[in-house]
């Protein structure tokens, strides 16, 4: 597992558009915010919690559906599945490397975002850690998505409707952390939300992504 995690850093360091694509994305969509409600720094601020979570999780979702396809076409799946190596190993490291290779990029890029949106200062340590913990959600949620839409047709299109509607609850939870910080409040509550749910996503989603791509 961890060579396979090795070659997923290595692959995404080769071909680094993916993950520069969700960067511009995701800075492009905070950037647009202030066009849309007007400048005004009060009304932004309002916004921001829930423009920063929504932004993040779209950029995320948009390496999800290459995550086991370019190795099905390829047929190196077929070749990683056949040599023993677990399916549900093979979801965790895919699952794995998802985040590293998208959201870490992302949250560099949420200082950015959050001065776009006029978030207090003081929330940003906060926001970086709640985007943090969505995102992970997000990667288990979108490992399974993957493996389900796996030579569907239109998979790029039923991924989203999918993943999306699963990640609700973590896109409350992160705009509340932030919102509870930027408001002087203690985001800890939210934060426990946030760590229980990928915690309890992080052994379950592997096995049954692992079972889907078995059937598929």
């Amino acid at each position: 597992m961890i060579a396979l995690l090795e070659r997923e850093l290595r692959l995404a360091l080769r071909t680094p558009g993916d993950s520069l694509g969700a960067v511009l994305f995701f800075i492009l969509v905070a950037a647009l915010f202030p066009f849309g409600v007007g400048p005004e720094p009060a009304a932004l601020a309002r916004l921001a919690p829930g423009a920063l979570v929504a932004a993040m999780l779209l950029a995320a979702l948009l390496p999800l559906d290459r995550m086991f396809g370019a190795e099905a076409e390829d047929g190196s799946l077929d070749l990683l599945l056949l040599s023993g190596v677990s399916p549900a190993g093979l979801a965790m490291v895919k699952a794995a490397g998802h985040w590293l290779t998208t959201a870490v990029p992302l949250l560099v890029a949420v200082p950015i975002a959050a001065a776009m949106l006029n978030l207090p200062i003081e929330a940003w340590g906060v926001a970086m850690l709640a985007l943090g913990l969505a995102t992970l959600v997000l990667s288990l949620l979108g490992t399974l998505g993957a493996a389900l839409t796996l030579g569907a047709r239109r998979g790029g299109v039923l991924l989203p409707l999918l993943v999306l509607p699963l990640a609700i609850p973590a896109v409350i939870f992160a705009a509340g952390a932030i919102e509870a910080q930027a408001s002087g409040v203690s985001p800890r509550a939210f934060l426990l939300f946030l760590a229980a749910q990928a915690a309890l996503l992080a052994p379950l989603m592997p096995l049954a992504a692992g079972a889907a791509l078995r059937d598929a």
